[in-house]
């Protein structure tokens, strides 16, 4: 597993299945190349393979379910819940099909998990939409440093993975910061399109079968 793969895994809830991922996570982990990302990325998984379950699963809840500011869906950041932000999604699950990946479960297509999976089975076209989304992701992890939070040092690791911001997008961040998402409401229909809005049973991910072969181990 990859870098990205293994920050989507520790970015998902920490549901029962995830937990009993811990330990191989961390060893792969342990596994990869010297570098800054992987060095930033073993000393949060040190926290998070040493942290009690419940402990965890409070912790996630507070950080990424009760703040608009860590919200790990990107394009609220940019969109808020305005009808533009159903036409990026829909831009995004296309783009997901177009590199042979299905968007299978229960979140939407810029659930940063969901965005770094895209990006570990499919490191071209994965990596070029990280790259878009740079602003927000520096805008994530700008958060939840300010929350003081461990995750902090997991969207660093990402962060060092990722081209160095341009001064527009600085700027863009700091706007972002200083207004919030939007806060116009499309009243009581859905904000995006059906074939955008996810399966509610299962976790969403996205699905590697069709690019195993050119995916990284």
């Amino acid at each position: 597993m990859n870098v990205f793969g293994l920050i989507s895994s520790a970015l998902r809830h920490p549901d029962d299945e995830t937990l009993a991922w811990r330990g191989e996570l961390a060893r792969e982990a342990a596994a990869l190349p010297p570098s800054p990302a992987a060095d930033a990325l073993r000393a949060f998984l040190r926290w998070w393979a040493a942290e009690p379950a419940e402990a965890l699963r409070r912790r996630y809840v507070e950080t990424f379910d009760f703040s608009r500011r860590t919200s790990l869906d990107l394009t609220y950041a940019t969109h808020g819940d305005r009808r533009q932000r159903g036409l990026a999604l829909l831009a995004l699950r296309r783009r997901y099909s177009a590199a042979g990946l299905e968007l299978e479960g229960g979140e939407l297509p810029d659930h940063l998990p969901v965005v770094l999976e895209f990006a570990a089975c499919a490191p071209g076209p994965g990596g070029e939409l990280l790259a878009e989304l740079r602003p927000v992701i520096e805008l994530l992890r700008l958060g939840l440093q300010e929350a003081g939070s461990p995750y902090a040092g997991l969207l660093d690791a990402l962060c060092l993975t990722l081209p160095e911001l341009a001064d527009d997008e600085r700027a863009e961040v700091a706007r972002l910061a200083r207004e919030g998402p939007p806060v116009e409401s499309v009243g009581l229909e859905p904000f995006a399109p059906p074939e955008v809005m996810p399966d509610p049973v299962r976790p969403a991910r996205a699905s590697c079968a069709a690019t195993a072969e050119r995916s990284p181990a």
